[in-house]
């Protein structure tokens, strides 16, 4: 039986170019990909899923607000926003339930401004470099968070 509650898999700017955009750097997946692997995963698991992207910082903060009530959890991926947005970590900071952060790349062998993340502080877990793969692993791992 599904958690009641659904995971939010929320996509911060750009990502909505996955596949396009430096490919060397995030791969050849689109983020229709990664939604589709993640639906079928959080079916294999028993969980539900809402699937999100947004260029638009206030959009993502509407997202989570909307967890605070309708969600059992949330996996984000800020992309730039990781690195510059205080009302992103205000609002994660409002939420209840875990939250797991996702970078395609290893922010950590990057540009020196992507060292730092904001949501990183907020996070019960990080995942950084393991491609689109790391959505799946924030799932598995959710999955035991939010007790199903």
């Amino acid at each position: 039986m599904p958690v009641a509650k659904p995971i939010f898999i929320l996509n911060g700017p750009n990502l909505n170019l996955l596949g396009l955009r430096q490919p060397e750097i995030y791969g050849r997946a689109t983020l229709e990909d990664v939604a589709e692997d993640c639906a079928t995963l959080a079916e294999e698991l028993g969980l539900t899923i809402r699937f999100h992207q947004s260029n638009h910082e206030g959009q993502l903060v509407d997202w989570i607000q909307s967890a605070r009530s309708e969600g059992a959890g949330i996996i984000i991926n800020p992309a730039a926003y990781s690195h510059t947005s205080v009302a992103i970590i205000d609002a994660l900071n409002a939420f209840e339930g875990p939250v797991i952060e996702v970078h395609i790349s290893n922010i950590h062998k990057r540009e020196a401004f992507r060292h730092h993340s904001y949501v990183s502080a907020r996070a019960d877990g990080v995942i950084a470099g393991c491609g689109t793969e790391g959505y799946l692993l924030a799932l598995r791992r959710m999955k035991t968070m939010v007790g199903a």
